[in-house]
């Protein structure tokens, strides 16, 4: 007797067969394939990254997204503030600058993504992202008597600062200015850190929202990165100061230079000169001191500095 004959059909159904046994023991099913990724990081193709890790109040954070399509545009929603993101052709990923106010209390707290692919439908994904708590000190100063226990005319001049300073925070731009790694303003030792409780005279008391820098009157201060000049004036209790704005939220404020040597408007890049430091304003003594604010919230510079940017 003769053997049976084996059609082209069966054949190559026995081919298909094999193929998804294959595919089934290597884990993948028919129509989908799931790539291992690190837990917590990605989901859904998804892939989030952020600096630093871990989080605690006060710091600012840097996400960086790679979303499952090419994306014509991408937003994100982080502890009530709006997060822009621009894309970096280099890495192929976006990135967007956010922060966590110091008075934010640790727990778990959604970042929600929102993309339009170039096809343009909309794509969304959501983290739960963890915030600890940071320590901070607390210490006593003394300053001149004007400053915590000021006139009536002082006072008028204190209103009206807050009025020029509330005009300039508003005048922020949502596109990203800032390229690269931000850098210190002055080559110096640091003397007060970001989140100091201070108590003036004995009397007032108030969070140390920025870094100082130990640095002489007429110390060159330098841009941290690049942006445009939003404010170059003095203030009462700020003394000489300037406002760049690095775009996506992001500002960073220069406090007590004994000199502007930029005008409001002007285009700056990272590194070029903006004044001399001095001790204007409620000061102890010349020093530099540098704020970041994001979207109203004040953020620790120290942590800015370190962190690696496209």
């Amino acid at each position: 007797m003769q053997p049976s004959k084996i059609s082209s059909s069966d054949a190559f159904r026995a081919a298909f067969l094999l193929l998804i046994f294959v595919l089934s023991a290597l884990g993948f099913s028919a129509g989908e394939a799931k790539s291992a990724a690190p837990k917590g990081r990605t989901t859904n193709s998804w892939s989030l990254q952020w600096q630093p890790a871990p989080l605690v109040n006060g710091a600012p954070v840097v996400f960086q997204v790679k979303p499952p399509a090419r994306l014509s545009g991408l937003s994100g929603k982080w502890l009530e503030h709006e997060v822009f993101f621009s894309y970096d052709a280099t890495s192929k990923m976006w990135f967007g600058i956010a922060g966590v106010s110091l008075e934010t209390h640790p727990g778990s707290y959604d970042l929600e993504l929102k993309g339009t692919t170039f096809r343009g439908s909309e794509i969304s994904f959501s983290k739960k992202i963890s915030i600890r708590p940071a320590r901070y000190r607390s210490i006593a100063v003394t300053v001149a008597k004007r400053y915590t226990e000021p006139s009536a005319e002082q006072l008028e001049r204190i209103r009206q600062d807050k009025t020029v300073k509330q005009d300039v925070f508003r005048q922020t731009d949502p596109e990203r200015e800032w390229s690269g790694k931000f850098r210190p303003p002055v080559d110096a030792a640091v003397s007060d850190v970001f989140g100091t409780r201070r108590t003036f005279n004995g009397k007032v008391q108030s969070v140390h929202q920025g870094l100082d820098y130990a640095v002489r009157t007429g110390t060159l201060v330098s841009a941290v990165n690049s942006g445009t000049v939003l404010f170059a004036n003095p203030l009462y209790f700020e003394g000489n100061c300037v406002v760049l704005d690095h775009g996506q939220g992001l500002l960073t404020l220069y406090l007590h230079l004994s000199e502007i040597k930029v005008k409001a408007g002007e285009r700056v890049e990272g590194g070029q000169a903006i004044g001399l430091s001095g001790g204007t304003g409620r000061a102890t003594g010349p020093h530099l001191h540098l704020a970041v604010r994001w979207e109203g919230v004040y953020l620790n510079p120290a942590t800015l500095l370190t962190l690696k940017l496209p």
